[in-house]
């Protein structure tokens, strides 16, 4: 099946088509969620310690933070159906060796492979829905994509567990097969074939600037991840080498003839603002799933099960939430979506631990579904809003918004945990009294709304909803 012409765009997408690119979004999401709730077994059946089983989660992480821009750029070049259906091989493939892996540190080798898979699905499938969708209708194609995500992290934990319970924890990975081979299939089958390129000069690929950019991405993420929120010598040399490298590689991009990602692509005031804005929500999502278990269980006095159903409204109402977000967003504007998807989300962060305080658990999921229902709009018209006007470069732009969000992501998890301890006057969370711990809420969430308002600030001060086109 030929691609569209940009010129004449069709009036629906290949329901297969459509079908394909949500499956890939779901299983890049899934090998996240499902992996957490197995770490207990993990341990169990390897001896190890706890920290020793978390890198089954932070190879995956680590492996799709440092992958996803490197992805994004390789698709433009060798072409976005060649790129997807490796993408599905590999991730498909790792996945069975996740589930043969003969000790712990095979596991993780597979669990990192499993991650560049990953960083293919969630950019190509960003990348091919944004091209693939009518005019008008981006806002939905995003949209769609944003449930199946949140889809993935809400049925990983019960998935999870009910495969754990029975088969075993190799199951968790295992099914994955049946679910990429579906995915491959239909890539195969109703994967527009890459239109030739519009120039036959030679482009290559830039592997000292990938090279840089993946040393540089790594480094910044195991400064966020080790320590367990403490700030240590180490954390602070990872990170003047994730500096350093940054520099470095802005260095060669703006030189190179040939660059991973182009200096220019970052003067439009709008995608920065997109951008930017992407990885504060992130931090702000982020917050919600480090600070919940203690506090509900802390100060709210509920059991694991109970926790675990509180913290489930976020993803379910993000899962929900996400196409109609996409219809809002085609009708009323990338722009004025985005502004007030950070207002609700900025308001109800703000809200949160009063109500809370008022109203018990009950306070605290409204607040919480209100946050969750914004950042479903919020990634629907943001990414709409970036993806706009990206051209050739769609496959590169789509790996930096996934960068984005997975940076924000892992700046989370450290800082809002950090400052939740540091709120709450204790680093022993888990014994720590109701009034500490709805004080580390306050400090939080009240951060978690400056960021929305500084992220509203951005997007306002760009005064565009979509970037200018960007010729490669």
């Amino acid at each position: 099946m030929s691609l569209p012409d940009p010129s004449t765009p069709p009036s629906r997408p290949d329901p297969m088509l459509v079908a394909c690119l949500a499956l890939s979004m779901l299983l890049s999401s899934l090998g996240t969620s499902i992996a957490n709730v197995g770490l207990p077994a993990l341990a169990r059946a390897f001896d190890a310690s706890f920290p020793s089983v978390q890198w089954v989660v932070l190879a995956y992480l680590l492996a799709v933070t440092t992958a996803v821009a490197s992805a994004g750029r390789l698709a433009d070049l060798i072409g976005r159906r060649r790129l997807m259906l490796a993408g599905l091989a590999w991730f498909t493939a790792a996945s069975a060796l996740c589930g043969a892996a003969p000790g712990l540190w095979s596991l993780v080798a597979a669990r990192a492979a499993q991650g560049v898979g990953a960083a293919v699905l969630m950019t190509l499938a960003m990348a091919l829905a944004g091209e693939a969708a009518p005019k008008g209708r981006a806002g939905s194609a995003m949209g769609l994509l944003g449930t199946m995500s949140a889809a993935g992290t809400a049925l990983g934990p019960t998935l999870g567990g009910a495969l754990i319970a029975g088969p075993g924890w190799r199951a968790i990975f295992l099914v994955n097969l049946p679910l990429g081979l579906l995915a491959f299939w239909l890539a195969w089958r109703h994967l527009p074939q890459d239109r030739p390129r519009a120039t036959q000069a030679p482009v290559r690929f830039d592997r000292l600037g990938s090279a840089l950019l993946t040393v540089s991405l790594a480094a910044y993420a195991l400064s966020m991840t080790l320590g367990k929120g403490a700030f240590g010598p180490l954390n602070a040399a990872l990170l003047a080498a994730a500096a350093a490298g940054a520099c470095l590689f802005w260095r060669v991009e703006s030189r190179s003839a040939h660059p991973l990602l182009r200096p220019a692509m970052f003067s439009d005031a709008g995608r920065s603002a997109g951008l930017a804005a992407s990885a504060l929500v992130a931090t702000v999502m982020m917050a919600t799933l480090v600070v919940g278990p203690f506090y509900l269980a802390g100060a709210q006095g509920l059991d694991a099960a109970r926790v675990g159903l509180a913290m489930s409204c976020g993803p379910l109402v993000a899962a929900v939430a996400g196409v109609p977000a996409g219809r809002c967003v085609d009708r009323f504007g990338a722009r004025p979506m985005t502004l007030a998807a950070l207002g609700a989300m900025a308001g109800a962060s703000a809200t949160l631990p009063f109500a809370s305080d008022a109203f018990g658990v009950a306070g605290y999921v409204i607040a919480l579904v209100v946050i969750t229902a914004g950042y479903a709009l919020f990634q629907a018209a943001n990414n709409t809003a970036v993806m706009a006007g990206a051209g050739g470069e769609r496959g590169a732009v789509s790996g930096l918004l996934n960068l984005s969000r997975n940076l924000g992501l892992i700046t989370g998890a450290s800082a809002m945990g950090a400052l939740f301890a540091l709120g709450a006057g204790t680093a022993d969370l888990a014994g720590a009294p109701p009034q500490a711990l709805a004080a580390g809420l306050r400090a939080v969430f009240l951060a978690a709304a400056a960021l929305c308002v500084l992220a509203a600030a951005a997007v306002a001060a760009a005064g565009v909803t979509r970037p200018r086109a960007v010729q490669p």
